[in-house]
Formats: structure tokens, C-alpha cells, sequence
């Protein structure tokens, strides 16, 4: 196979080669202009695999400057089959605008709604700053800049639906052609100028109409107080008193899934009480050498998830799940940790729960919380979960049932911690108590197991040395 490499040059070229030999020199011609660069590839079997071919040609309406043009040229052998693919585009001052398009948002997400804009046309912006968001079902994710420069323009709106790989705004590198905010303070002056000129007419005009149409009001508004005496009818609040607020995916989609928990599940909660004396004393210990050690406070949340694991494996139909006519038993344990943020309810996950120690689940509680409260936290940290707990202790709840995570069995809701009188050695002391719950699926699980799971937690919480002897 021959291939010719041949380059011409028209008052624009700094150097020319024909068949492999120079020529003259000459001097580019100094212009800017819109250039439409058109693109053709020859795709073959054998030889050569690609060819292309650039030519620079003028928009209309701008000043023309001829550029290099280069071409490759294949000669080939008969027969060839060849497949053609071209594409055109449109770039201003020799690419100096740049798109910013929504990124990928996760495999099982396929669009999502732009929530904010996070800059204004006139802003600068530096390279991979975040520009945007983007609300999904299960994340907010941020739209960054893809090169430094100045936002030229918007093209999309907030609250617009937008998908991956969708244009929402423009950036000009060199920051021209950008429309800044400050002429918005130019406008109200030239609205100001021209209302001084109509108030001469106007006033001449309505002053013999105002003395006429009061006369025909006045009896109308007469006629409207007899309606307003009746006192059976419901006095109502005044519409402007309400605000109507659109739900956001992340609302949208948590309220669907607790419906549809509801509607597919066979929800039965069972209660218990835990005395947190022990675990409490354990933490008050050593909590500062804790501390020291491992970089993390000693919190009450890891004595949980290390009960529920042990739970876990001694009933391990409350870590199974139904699939149609059959129960997956899964020998693992991944728990979901229930998180409320201002956007919404997200659950992280623990991975392999079973196998960290007190100071590892602190530390990953710790990190998935921070991410889940800025909004960082990404799709596959939230993903699968065979067990969920859920503290709504935090927040001040002495009792609740909370319900079922899809698709898992069952969930545990820990509550406030109350000084309540309990009986101890036949004596009345004071003692911190907990009311537990689990929720459980009673298609799938009995009462026996239940119980047997929520009294395995007790045990373990009110004497953490169980967990030492794996008794």
C-alpha cells in the first residue's frame, strides 16, 4: 500500500512540504474568525486504519483568512470496503468557548433534576469547580467546570429535567462575550427617564372619570356584606397565607419507597428495653484512651451494630429476603446506617460489618455521616444493605416503628436514653433505659425469631463481655 502525505499552504502557512520536499516560507495572516471544521474518516480492513481530512471554511456574515490544509490521501487496493463518518462543528475564537454538560450520574440513574445553580453569568470559575447541581433519586450531584474561564450563558433552567451528557451552560476562557449582572442596575434609569413625560396627560384625563366612578361602586360593595354574616359557613385561611413548594426527587423517591414497603410487606414491630448502665460505663472508661488511639470518639452506635451482628448470625432468616417463590439467605452482613440530612433520609452502608472492630465501625459511621450531611456521598455507598438500624434517639424519640428499607426483612430502631425507677436486687434504683423496636416482615419471619433477635440485642447491650467470650 502507497499513501502520498501532501500539505498546502495560502497565505497562512509557516512552512509547506510536497512529497517530502520544502518550500518557501510564508508569514500567517493575522485574523480571527468562526471556523466550521468538517471531519471524514475512511475506516477499512487492512492498510491504513484511519484517514482523515480537515478543511477550514468560513461561517457567513465573518471575515474570511485561508488556513493549512492538509490531507492524507491512501492509494489502496481493490476491492476495499469502507465505512464513512463525519461530523461538523461550530467553534468561536478558536475554541474558546467550552460546554459544560451533566456528568454520569450511576448505572441505575438516568436523568435528574437541576436543583441550583451555584454561579451567575459574569462569574469566573477555575477548572473542576462545581457550577451546578443536580438532584437524583438517591444523590445530589455537582456539575463542574471542565476549563477555567468566565460563565458566558445558562441553558438550562432550574428545575428542568437534564440527563447525562445534557449542555446546561457556556464558558468563555479568554471571559468575552460573557453578560455580567451589572447592566441590570442601568435599566431601572432608563425606565426612570421616560415617566416623567406621560404624567401631564394623564392627570388632565382621570379627574372627570374619578367623580363618576365611585357612584356606580358604592352600591355593588353594599350588597356584599349580607353574605359574609351567615356563621355556618367554615371560615377558610386566606391563600395567601399558603406556599405550594414542588417535592424533590430525593422526596419523591424516599416517600415511594416507604409506600411501597408498606404495601408489599406484612409489617409486625415487637418492643423491648435495654439498661444502658454497662454499655455507658464502658464508654465513660475509656473514652479517652479510645480517643488517643484510634482518632474517633467511642459512641454508642458501634455497641449496636456489633450486637446486630451477632444477632444476625444466631437468626439468620432476619438477614434473609423473599424473591418471588424462594428465600436468599445471604452469609453476609452489610448494615445500613439511617441518616437524616436537610435534603432528605439517605442510608449508607457498612461493608462486611461482621468483620470490623468497635474503632472501624466509629470511623466509617463517621465518614459515611460527614458525606451523607454534605451531599457527597455516592450511589454505590448506599447500595444493597442486608439490615438497617435507624437512631431516632438523636432527635428526641422515646418510642417508634419504623419501617422496612426494600428490600430488606427487618429493621431496628434505637430511642432516647430516659433515667426511668427499675427494680434491681429487689431494690427501686434509678437506671438509663432504652426502648428498642424491630419491624420485621412476618411473611418471612415468625414472632419466635423476632423476639429471640431483639432479646440477643438486650443481652449483649446491657453486658458488652458477651461479645469478648462469644456467649
Amino acid at each position: 500500500m502507497l499513501s502520498v502525505v501532501r500539505r498546502k499552504a495560502a497565505t497562512g502557512a509557516s512552512s509547506a512540504l510536497i512529497y517530502g520536499k520544502s518550500v518557501h516560507k510564508i508569514r500567517p495572516a493575522v485574523s480571527t474568525v468562526t471556523r466550521v471544521f468538517s471531519e471524514e474518516s475512511l475506516h477499512y480492513p487492512g492498510g491504513l486504519s484511519r484517514v482523515q481530512a480537515f478543511c477550514h471554511l468560513p461561517c457567513a456574515g465573518d471575515s474570511m483568512s485561508l488556513r493549512p490544509i492538509r490531507e492524507v490521501v491512501g492509494y489502496l487496493q481493490q476491492p476495499v470496503n469502507m465505512q464513512t463518518w463525519s461530523r461538523s462543528f461550530c467553534s468561536n475564537s478558536e475554541g474558546d468557548l467550552v460546554e459544560v454538560v451533566v456528568p454520569q450520574m450511576g448505572e441505575s440513574i438516568s436523568d435528574g433534576t437541576l436543583a441550583t445553580f451555584l454561579k451567575k453569568p459574569g462569574d469566573r470559575v477555575e477548572a473542576d469547580e462545581p457550577i451546578a447541581q443536580v438532584e437524583t433519586d438517591k444523590v445530589t450531584i455537582d456539575v463542574n467546570s471542565p476549563e477555567a474561564g468566565v460563565i458566558q450563558k445558562f441553558i438550562v433552567k432550574e428545575g428542568d429535567t437534564v440527563e447525562p451528557g445534557t449542555k446546561i451552560a457556556v464558558i468563555s476562557k479568554s471571559g468575552e462575550g460573557a453578560t455580567h449582572v451589572a447592566p441590570s442596575d442601568e435599566k431601572p434609569s432608563e425606565k426612570a427617564a421616560p415617566s416623567p413625560s406621560p404624567p401631564a396627560e394623564e392627570k388632565e384625563k382621570p379627574k372627570p372619570k374619578v367623580e363618576t366612578t365611585p357612584v356606580a361602586e358604592k352600591p355593588k360593595e353594599s350588597s356584599l356584606p349580607p353574605p359574609k354574616s351567615s356563621a355556618t359557613e367554615p371560615q377558610l385561611p386566606p391563600k395567601e397565607r399558603e406556599r405550594r413548594v414542588p417535592m424533590t426527587r430525593l422526596r419523591k423517591r424516599v416517600a415511594t419507597r416507604l409506600k411501597d414497603s408498606q404495601n408489599t410487606f406484612a409489617l409486625l414491630t415487637t418492643f423491648n428495653e435495654v439498661d444502658m448502665t454497662n454499655l455507658m460505663k464502658l464508654r465513660s472508661d475509656y473514652k479517652d484512651a479510645f480517643v488517643e488511639k484510634h482518632g474517633v470518639k467511642l459512641g454508642l452506635m458501634s455497641g449496636f451494630v456489633k450486637a446486630a451482628v451477632t444477632a444476625l448470625q444466631n437468626q439468620p432468616i432476619v438477614n434473609a429476603v423473599i424473591d418471588g417463590d424462594d428465600i436468599i439467605y445471604r452469609d453476609y452482613v452489610d448494615i445500613s446506617i439511617a441518616v437524616g440530612t436537610p435534603k432528605g433520609l439517605v442510608v449508607p452502608v457498612l461493608r462486611n460489618a461482621g468483620s470490623m472492630n468497635f474503632a472501624e465501625v466509629e470511623k466509617e459511621i463517621n465518614t459515611l455521616a460527614k458525606k451523607a450531611t454534605a451531599g457527597t456521598i455516592s450511589i454505590d455507598e448506599m447500595a444493597g444493605g442486608t439490615f438497617t438500624i435507624s437512631n431516632g434517639g438523636v432527635y428526641g424519640s422515646l418510642l417508634s416503628t419504623p419501617i422496612i428499607n426494600p428490600p430488606q426483612s427487618a429493621i431496628l430502631g434505637m430511642h432516647s436514653i430516659v433515667n426511668r425507677p427499675m427494680v434491681v436486687g429487689g431494690n427501686i434504683v434509678p437506671r438509663p433505659m432504652m426502648y428498642i423496636a424491630l419491624t420485621y416482615d412476618h411473611r418471612l419471619i415468625d414472632g419466635r425469631e423476632a423476639v429471640f433477635f431483639l432479646r440477643r440485642i438486650k443481652d449483649v447491650v446491657e453486658d458488652p463481655r458477651r461479645l469478648l467470650l462469644d456467649i
